[in-house]
């Protein structure tokens, strides 16, 4: 099949890839570890058995993993001695964020200029649409042995695939191994991810009073802990906005694509006249170096607050961690950091929570170049690789489990998706460009690999 007859395939098959992007999005898919998971997830995981046994995947299994969600496996066997291509995506969303700040029903595909909008429409629900539409464009017809692994908490970070991975190393090995959760730099311009920063969040607690205390009354000796508090936050950055936990490096620079500021400031939303923050250039910034970001506060909110000196105060702190630094090192640099610089001798009590490790994706074998060479010929450009800021713990359990596999990120989540945002969308042509790329890589892996 020459490549134009497979784009003419891919194009036919877009109005069934809408229509199924369409079913999916009205699932309210929205994992939750902590009760009980919603019907809905439980109605996708059927629809994904259904769906990819009727493309003639054998063994197309559901699996409960450690965390209570579930795994969708399945296999389409190729020739024997043919290479393992495992498409990995997951299945479960976000939550809305307020469905009055949605221009349209959250749960519903709709069509506006030119993008289709409802929550998953692009993470990641937009990347099984590619995979099924890339698997329907070669008809069944594959030089390569193809998995799915679907994971279904991705979002909650809650850690199944991560234990289920390692428990079942035969039923998702593979050779080459392709990563449906990330996107372009932008639209039109192929992107491989080939860094992620890892994650080290910890909660502190200050305390330094019996209990609240008038404010007229001892305010001025008796010690705040929420100016203690805001005062430790204050010195995880410098006055140019670089992060400053001690014993973390911050200068490390990006190799690979620039992001521009004007264009960093057109996804991130930085307001005129703000400042985008740092020393060094956009792409050191969020892909290169350590950034702490305080997620969350506990204090009395304004509306209702009184004249009062707090004698508690707590703040949950996330901490990325670029590839080459440890993420439990630099979990514990942020402990130290913080107990060092409490002013007072303020009560500090810091629990750490869950770390991930920063992921360094292939940039070399028979599996790049055949992808490469696919985003080339689709996109009619060179291929940009670039950072995420983002982490995705289960490449680090891939890349442990089968270290001689070749990890590649993809996908249509560029930047105007905004997914994790109301008003999450998906470029149509992104999903059609993606799949007519994963036919390619499909049809043509085997034959390099076998050089």
């Amino acid at each position: 099949m020459t490549d134009d007859a497979l784009r003419e395939r891919v194009q036919g098959l877009m109005p069934q890839a809408q229509s199924e992007l369409a079913e999916m999005v009205a699932f309210e898919s929205v994992y939750d570890p902590t009760g009980t998971p919603p019907e809905d997830c439980d109605r996708m995981v059927d629809w994904l058995l259904d769906t990819f046994g009727e493309l003639g995947f054998d063994d197309v299994e559901s699996h409960v993993t450690a965390d209570g969600s579930k795994a969708v496996t399945g296999h389409l066997a190729g020739p024997d001695d043919a290479p393992t291509v495992l498409l990995y995506f997951h299945h479960d969303v976000q939550p809305p964020l307020g469905a009055d700040e949605w221009d349209s029903p959250v749960w519903e595909l709709t069509e506006r200029n030119g993008r289709w909008y409802g929550r998953g429409a692009a993470d990641c629900k937009g990347n099984i649409a590619v995979h099924l539409t890339a698997l329907r464009a070669l008809g069944g017809d594959l030089p390569v042995n193809v998995k799915i692994v679907g994971e279904g908490s991705e979002e909650q970070g809650s850690g199944g695939m991560e234990d289920f991975v390692p428990r079942n190393p035969d039923l998702l090995r593979a050779d080459a191994i392709i990563v449906a959760d990330s996107g372009n730099f932008e639209i039109g311009r192929p992107s491989l991810t080939t860094s992620l920063r890892g994650v080290a969040n910890v909660i502190v607690t200050v305390e330094t009073l019996a209990s609240a205390m008038h404010s007229g009354m001892f305010g001025g000796a008796a010690p705040d802990a929420l100016a203690a508090l805001i005062a430790m936050l204050a010195s995880l950055r410098d006055e140019n906005g670089n992060t400053t936990v001690r014993g973390l490096d911050s200068t490390e620079t990006f190799d690979g694509v620039e992001y521009p500021v004007d264009a960093f400031r057109r996804d991130a939303g930085v307001l005129d006249g703000v400042d985008v923050i740092g020393s060094g250039k956009v792409a050191d910034m969020v892909w290169a170096r350590p950034a702490a970001t305080v997620l969350g506060i506990d204090c009395p909110p304004v509306v209702g607050s009184s004249a009062a000196v707090q004698p508690r105060a707590r703040a949950r702190i996330n901490l990325r961690v670029p590839p080459g630094m440890d993420a439990k090192v630099a979990q514990q640099a942020l402990i130290d950091h913080l107990t060092a610089v409490a002013p007072w001798n303020v009560r500090v009590t810091i629990e750490p929570e869950a770390s991930g490790s920063p992921f360094s994706g292939t940039t070399s074998g028979p599996g790049y170049d055949t992808m490469v060479d696919a985003m080339q010929r689709t996109y009619g450009s060179e291929v940009l690789l670039m950072g995420q800021g983002g982490s995705i713990p289960l490449c680090n359990v891939f890349a442990e489990t089968y270290p001689e596999a070749e990890i590649m990120l993809l996908g249509v989540e560029e930047p105007s998706c905004l997914i994790h945002a109301p008003n999450e969308s998906v470029d149509p042509g992104e999903i059609e460009n993606m799949a007519i790329v994963e036919a390619m890589f499909l049809r043509e892996y085997a034959r390099r690999a076998a050089r």
